[in-house]
């Protein structure tokens, strides 16, 4: 099947391609792989190059998928592809910082607040099951995950129900946005991470970065997300990308084949016009 020139489509990972932080399916792999015929895939997401080789490492292993792939960690300001001659592992082709950009003592603020914050959920009647550390410095941003990042399945879902039920994170987004608006900060980005954290970096290293990696002057972008909302990390690509009828919101991994199922209509639309 031919491939569409410069057609890419990003995924993001947790809860679009996976449920959150379980390993990619056979039945995602398959779709991917018929959507690789048509085109580039880009996986997008707020978590690390770690994470990411934990979860779809069956992906990178299938050299007809990894061929076509562009991997793009902490919102793609971090860009790696497959290294074709070392299957697992991958060639860096650009990475920054988040305290480089917004300076050191902007930086320890930051940390200062989202311990503080911890230390006040910590406080509260909610049972929650904390569980190891609770922040990763992935370099260009921050995760902050409240229940701790070394929780366990049971962990995640019960914290999930009350997160919920008592909208935590969108509390302490909000709270997190008046104690820096208070320090004349106004250039960090606090967003829901996942099912359980949340994503801190600098204002513009939301997932429209990947665009400076593939400008739209050069490349045609489609999207997939499910944390489309203005509180989530897929907002602005979405919201960048809708109004070209370009982006798809989707509420897990099943939808997720069928969107890909959907791509790859558009993309033999377009071969098909070429063809003509």
């Amino acid at each position: 099947m031919q491939n569409v020139k410069n057609s890419l489509v990003l995924f993001d990972v947790d809860g679009t391609l996976t449920e959150s932080r379980q390993m990619i399916s056979k039945d995602m792999i398959e779709a991917l792989r018929e959507l690789s015929h048509t085109t580039e895939i880009g996986l997008l997401t707020g978590s690390g190059l770690e994470y990411i080789k934990e979860q779809l490492w069956p992906l990178f292993a299938d050299r007809e998928i990894s061929i076509n792939c562009h991997v793009l960690p902490c919102n793609s300001t971090e860009y790696y592809i497959p290294n074709p001659d070392s299957p697992g592992s991958f060639i860096e082709i650009f990475r920054t910082s988040m305290e480089d950009k917004i300076g050191f003592e902007k930086f320890q603020l930051v940390m200062k607040t989202i311990i503080s914050q911890q230390a006040k959920i910590a406080e509260t009647d909610y049972d929650i099951p904390f569980t190891g550390h609770h922040f990763q410095n992935r370099r260009s941003m921050i995760n902050w995950s409240p229940i701790g990042r070394n929780a366990n399945n049971g962990s995640r879902q019960q914290f999930i129900a009350m997160d919920k039920t008592y909208q935590i994170r969108s509390r302490h987004i909000n709270m997190f946005r008046r104690l820096m608006l208070d320090e004349g900060v106004e250039d960090v980005v606090i967003k829901l991470g996942g099912d359980t954290s949340f994503d801190i970096y600098p204002a513009g290293w939301d997932k429209t970065f990947a665009l400076k990696h593939f400008p739209e002057s050069d490349w045609d972008v489609m999207f997939v997300g499910d944390r489309c909302g203005p509180n989530g990390n897929d907002h602005e690509l979405y919201e960048h990308l809708k109004h070209q009828d370009r982006s798809f919101e989707t509420s897990g991994p099943e939808e997720t084949i069928e969107i890909i199922d959907t791509c790859i209509n558009k993309l033999l639309g377009v071969i098909s016009e070429i063809d003509t």
